[in-house]
């Protein structure tokens, strides 16, 4: 019989994160929502209905100290963490496979990975599966960039602030190569 979905949250240096869990691996990894904890929870709900909240076993608690270490400037590439990515399109797969391979300080633009997939114009594809990445930052969707780059955009709650933060926790140059007036340029 298979175990429901199971989802536990978690404190990190950049607030309440959650992580959801299966037989299969890990489903779902939740950065935190602005308005804190009951939001955080409310959306691992809308994504996992049949969940229910517990304590991790130690696998996930494992994955839970690797990214809050992350979070704190930790250079961890989490590439080993188990995802279950059965619900998730090949497409979107084949994105976050590229994705993961990113170490932590170096950036890749949609362009690169669209080429690395064999598929130069997909671009804007490859933008929106790394907007639908349901494992930030196990998936590092952060360290994708839009052409010259321009920090592109960020669907956590948060948006662009929050990439940016990542980015900089984990010291990647590119944000700073960025001019002030830039679209989509490192606020002031």
């Amino acid at each position: 019989m298979t175990q429901p979905i199971q989802f536990s949250l978690f404190d990190t240096p950049i607030g309440l994160c959650g992580m959801a869990w299966g037989d299969s691996g890990i489903v779902g990894v939740q950065l935190p929502e602005t308005r804190g904890a009951a939001q955080t929870r409310e959306r691992l709900f809308r994504s996992f209905p049949q969940s229910h909240e517990t304590m991790p076993p130690p696998h996930v608690h494992e994955a839970i100290a690797r990214i809050a270490g992350l979070l704190s400037g930790k250079h961890d590439d989490l590439q080993d963490i188990s995802l279950d990515m059965s619900r998730v399109p090949a497409f979107h797969q084949a994105v976050y496979r590229i994705t993961r391979a990113i170490r932590p300080g170096d950036t890749l633009t949609y362009g690169q990975i669209a080429s690395q997939l064999g598929e130069p114009a997909a671009a804007r594809a490859v933008g929106q599966a790394l907007g639908r990445n349901p494992f930030a930052p196990v998936v590092p969707c952060h360290r994708v960039l839009a052409a010259g780059g321009h920090l592109g955009g960020f669907s956590a709650s948060g948006g662009i602030a929050i990439k940016l933060r990542l980015l900089q926790i984990e010291g990647a140059l590119a944000v700073s190569q960025q001019g002030l007036f830039d679209a989509g340029a490192i606020p002031g």
